[in-house]
């Protein structure tokens, strides 16, 4: 059984508080993109985890989809699987690759063996995993506050826009991310959006890593500058960074050199 992991951006993001046990409140939409990964889950006599595509950063006991793995045997004594990763969606992004990854998996053996758990049950293991992974057991236009955990869903359309992806050679961690952020009150509601015009995004939503990020990685904010120079209606670093992405009517020929570029059709 084979599924595909998608991308998500974050259209604004503030960054209200701090919570005792170390993880931040946000508000924030995520919105998903057909920038995706591939996954897929063989019956074998041994459990196995091969990656392709992109270089795997981290060991394969590390990786999201093997967390998800082991979470799922532990709870519901899952078979042996061959699993397959095939990685186009950068780390280090903000992109929510593996958090995708993790969420998908999870999905992907609920489906596969028929345990029939329902979708409210996968978001809170899914949540055990990272912040982002319950969003995408939901994967529709939300808006995400608490850690990203708590869900509403978001009056958004994207459809028909043209994205471009654009991410420099380095990677964000979110610890570093969140290092030197300053919390501060929203000046601009998320649920008001619907109500503007995208050309008009830019005055009202803001990421709150932005001035930080861009101040220490001068070249993600030059990024997004030169989006809007080839004409994005509307351009922001997503999430944590280090990717941008830009929103167009029409297709662009973009020069980065040295960067990752993706282009893609929003549904």
């Amino acid at each position: 059984m084979i599924c595909f992991p998608n991308a998500k951006i974050n259209l604004g993001l503030h960054i209200t508080g701090k919570r005792f046990d170390g993880y931040h409140t946000i508000e924030t939409i995520f919105y998903p993109i057909p920038l995706r990964d591939a996954l897929e889950v063989v019956k074998g006599e041994k459990t196995s985890f091969t990656q392709t595509g992109i270089k795997p950063e981290t060991s394969p006991e590390e990786n999201t989809v093997m967390k998800a793995h082991a979470l799922m045997s532990k709870k519901y004594g899952v078979p042996p699987f061959h699993i397959y990763l095939q990685k186009a969606i950068p780390s280090g992004a903000g992109l929510g690759g593996g958090s995708s990854d993790a969420a998908f998996m999870l999905k992907l053996i609920n489906d596969q063996c028929e345990y029939h758990i329902p979708e409210s049950k996968l978001e809170k293991m899914a949540a055990s995993i990272g912040a982002d992974c319950p969003f995408f057991i939901w994967n529709t236009p939300v808006i995400a506050t608490g850690t990203g955990n708590i869900f509403k869903p978001a009056d958004i359309s994207l459809k028909g826009y043209i994205i471009y992806i654009v991410k420099p050679p380095l990677a964000i961690s979110t610890q570093e991310a969140y290092s030197n952020v300053k919390l501060q009150k929203p000046e601009f509601s998320l649920e008001k959006l619907s109500s503007i015009p995208i050309p008009e995004w830019k005055n009202f939503l803001k990421n709150d890593f932005e001035p930080d990020i861009f101040k220490r990685y001068p070249v993600i904010g030059k990024i997004k500058n030169q989006l809007y120079s080839m004409g994005a209606e509307y351009a922001s670093m997503s999430g944590s960074g280090s990717a941008v992405f830009g929103l167009f009517k029409n297709t662009i020929s973009p020069e980065f050199a040295d960067c990752f570029v993706w282009k893609g059709t929003l549904e």
